[in-house]
């Protein structure tokens, strides 16, 4: 398509004064004709090969780069091979030698006396420095109860990659150390220098625990996406606490390895653990000679068996009196679910005279509910005049100390199981 563009148009400046007038008059030449209308332009035809080729391949194509251009060794050519070392004769590597010798026995006098003057910096390896642990022990015997306090740790073994770690402490009395013994203090994110300042309570310790048991104290650190990790433990034996005193310690924490073999020796010189394994129960007898009824308190249990496959257990209490009084001889406590430590603080009475109550059972067992089968029947214990060492005491001291209220620890045994559930 082609147009023909018009001529600019020329303007003439005449400048004529006249004579006599100073003024300067402007004169226009005469407009152009007008053009004539060109004829429309004919339509261009373009093949789609074309089309596609103008809109995709705007520019040259240039060449696809391979791997061998970013990788050399991959090429198919083979590489220059680098040149031969000359080989120096006998008196240059002897010379070399004796040199190397020299500087070698240097350096060693160097680290020899960095060492001696950087004695107390020695325990930061990293393969042996695991870090310390500040905590206090107190034994309360009238409540049969042990404080632990952790306090703090100082100075951990950095386990996350951002050089830190979430550590928290679980402690478990040794020998039988199982989740019913587990305790365990809150986790502190980010940190080496964690201060937890927290008290875990044991609960039913006796005086002869105190003498066979052993607290172990681990620090550990906590990973949600993977398995938490050992940092290091402390170990304390539980005789060289003295009734009613608090004492601190301030450990240096130890590899597993080390404390398995004293793991292992406890566990020889300690006495039975079938019997402790199934668990303890607090209970509270006391004969009110207004209502002429026998109060039986079941107060917690502690150190239960796990009957169930996630670790735990779903106990509640039987109470029965023998010999058998009807319905009203039988009770039984709520259910605690998924807990081997379980405090229920329930009473239940029973409408006896003074002088029967000499002839009377009580029976009392534990068991571990499971919804549409049969309970499992975790321990028991019986006071009456026929049982033996403090569950005898119990039963005498209730029925010699009206309207007093006796709580005593005993332990779960599998000899007074009864018939069924």
């Amino acid at each position: 398509m082609s147009l023909s563009k018009p001529h600019p148009t020329q303007t003439h400046f005449h400048s004529r004064s006249p004579p006599g007038n100073p003024s300067s008059t402007l004169s226009l030449p005469p407009a152009d004709p007008p053009l004539s209308p060109s004829p429309a332009p004919s339509p261009v035809k373009i093949s789609m090969q074309e089309h596609f080729a103008i809109n995709v391949c705007p520019g040259p194509i240039l060449p696809i780069p391979q791997i061998s251009d970013f990788f050399p060794r991959f090429r198919d050519f083979p590489s220059t091979p680098p040149p031969q070392r000359e080989r120096q004769p006998e008196k240059d590597r002897e010379r070399d030698g004796a040199e190397k010798d020299r500087e070698g026995e240097r350096e060693r006098e160097e680290v020899e006396e960095g060492e001696t003057q950087e004695v107390v910096d020695s325990d930061d390896d990293d393969e042996t420095y695991l870090g310390t642990l500040d905590f206090s022990l107190l034994f309360d015997q009238e409540s049969n109860c042990l404080h632990c306090t952790i306090h703090k740790a100082k100075g951990l073994k950095a386990m996350d990659s951002n050089g830190l770690a979430d550590p928290y402490v679980k402690l478990h009395l040794l020998p039988g150390a199982s989740k019913a013994n587990k305790l365990r203090t809150k986790t502190l994110k980010n940190t080496l220098n964690p201060v937890w300042n927290e008290t875990l309570i044991y609960h039913g310790i006796t005086a002869a625990d105190m003498t066979t048991k052993t607290l172990r104290l681990c620090v550990c650190d906590m990973d949600r996406l993977g398995r938490n990790e050992f940092i290091g433990e402390v170990m304390v034996a539980l005789k060289r606490l003295r009734v009613g005193e608090s004492k601190k310690y301030n450990m240096g924490l130890e590899r597993q390895v080390q404390n398995r073999e004293v793991n292992n020796q406890n566990q020889e010189q300690g006495t039975p653990v079938a019997e402790e394994e199934r668990g303890r129960i607090l209970v509270s007898l006391l004969y009110s000679a207004e209502k002429q009824a026998l109060i039986v308190g079941i107060v917690r249990c502690a150190h239960l068996a796990a009957m169930d496959s996630n670790g735990y257990s779903d106990p509640f209490v039987k109470i029965m009196l023998q010999p058998d009084m009807g319905k009203k001889s039988k009770n039984k406590t709520s259910v605690k679910k998924k807990t081997l430590n379980p405090e229920f603080n329930e009473e239940f009475a029973y409408e006896v005279p003074h002088d029967q109550l000499a002839k009377k059972t009580l029976e009392i067992s534990v068991w571990d509910y499971d919804l549409g089968m049969s309970n499992d029947f975790i321990g028991g214990v019986e006071l009456g005049i026929k049982a033996k060492g403090d569950r005898l005491k119990h039963w005498f001291e209730c029925l010699k100390h009206t309207g007093k209220k006796v709580e005593y620890w005993h332990a779960l045994t599998q000899q007074c199981a009864p018939s069924s559930d």
